[in-house]
């Protein structure tokens, strides 16, 4: 017998992940130094008050039942929240907890579209986009980001007749991969946008703490009108290092939301108690950890990526997230640039074009290694002579 697979399934493919793996693997064997800037996983710690509301709801019985809802001091947290760090008025019907903004990402276009509805989706793009709305059955127009346009969306440049058709369209800013922020302008244009199309706008806010240069981190819906035509994901993993405790919101319009709650309703729970007792202690925690976090963030940025342009390569400051977007040098593919660095430095990073065809030209470094590790990971790429 042999084992079915859905042929939706074949629309996903590990490529070039499991060579970057492979590739890994025998460099390890061959006991090659190996600097893994692939992955973006933070290696700072959770703040300590954190960590022991997960050890105090751990050790009680009662809180390892199903969770049926958020708890009703977790709702009050988030609100609480929005009104401190966003001076925005929620209330606790506009929430939904999901685990973690990939899962609700990867689930919102099949409780808000019907198949064949038309969404708009970024070009680079962070996977889940294009697989949440390819699962929802749905038409995708992948509109454009160019590094000429500061990679922001020229809305003006999507067709009359695509944006009649769309329905939902998602923005992320900052913005993995492409490491840039937005103006308070560009959400004033979107929302005439929406307004003008009846579009309804889904935004990933998963690096609101973590912005450079003295730019000042937000919300989506803090903007006049956001509330109207939108919602966003709101994640505390990458704030509070909590990424595998999965604990993020779909924050908006209430029949938005309730639109969620009643698919996940039917494929899921919700999240873990303790995991929840850890976002309460988050959300109504001193912030400081966070500033000083992402000031550390910084200085690993202005490491790698002045240090790049030291030796020649000249690769622009991350504006926020904890990534850095850099251009490929000349003679090289996004691909065959990462196997070089790779093979010659032991530097792996993650190619452009796994983030769809105009990440081409471009590789992704993420920063999770301290400044002193990382000014190796130049020297690395110095002497290997990739540049």
């Amino acid at each position: 017998m042999s084992i079915m697979k859905a042929k939706r399934l074949n629309h996903f493919s590990t490529g070039i992940f499991a060579d970057i793996n492979e590739k890994k693997e025998e460099l390890i064997r061959q006991g090659r130094k190996i600097y893994n800037l692939s992955i973006g996983t933070p290696d700072f710690a959770p703040a300590a008050h954190i960590m022991q509301a997960v050890m105090e709801s751990a050790s009680k019985p009662e809180e390892y039942v199903y969770s049926l809802r958020d708890l009703p001091e977790l709702l009050q947290a988030v609100c609480d929240y929005y009104q401190r760090r966003f001076q925005v008025m929620i209330t606790e019907d506009m929430i939904a907890g999901v685990h973690g903004s990939q899962e609700g990402i990867g689930h919102v276009c099949m409780a808000l579209c019907d198949p064949g509805d038309l969404v708009l989706l970024p070009n680079p793009g962070y996977p889940i986009f294009e697989a949440g709305a390819y699962l929802a059955g749905t038409e995708q127009y992948l509109y454009e980001l160019r590094e000429e346009n500061n990679f922001l969306p020229v809305l003006s440049e999507i067709p009359e007749e695509i944006a009649i058709r769309a329905k939902l369209m998602i923005v992320s800013y900052p913005y993995n991969p492409v490491c840039k922020a937005a103006p308070d302008s560009f959400y004033d244009e979107l929302i005439a946008f929406a307004r003008k199309y009846d579009i309804f706008i889904l935004h990933d806010n998963a690096y609101s703490d973590i912005i450079f240069d003295g730019r000042k981190g937000g919300s989506f819906l803090q903007h006049e009108g956001a509330l109207e035509i939108g919602a966003e994901f709101f994640s505390l993993s990458k704030s509070f290092n909590v990424t595998g405790a999965r604990l993020s919101f779909m924050i908006g319009r209430k029949d938005a939301v309730d639109a969620l709650k009643l698919l996940r309703s039917q494929i899921d729970f919700g999240i873990f108690i303790p995991a929840q007792r850890a976002a309460i202690a988050a959300l109504n925690g001193p912030m400081e950890e966070v500033r000083l976090q992402c000031l550390k963030y910084q200085e690993r940025r202005d490491a790698l990526c002045g240090g790049f342009r030291s030796i020649g390569w000249n690769v622009p400051d991350s504006e926020g997230t904890m990534f850095v977007w850099a251009p490929v040098p000349k003679g090289y593919t996004s691909r065959s640039f990462t196997m070089a660095l790779m093979e010659k430095a032991g530097v792996l990073c993650t190619p452009g074009d796994a983030f769809g065809s105009l990440g081409e030209g471009y590789v992704r470094f993420a920063l999770v290694l301290p400044p002193e590790k990382l000014k190796e990971v130049v020297e690395a790429v110095r002497e290997s002579g990739v540049i």
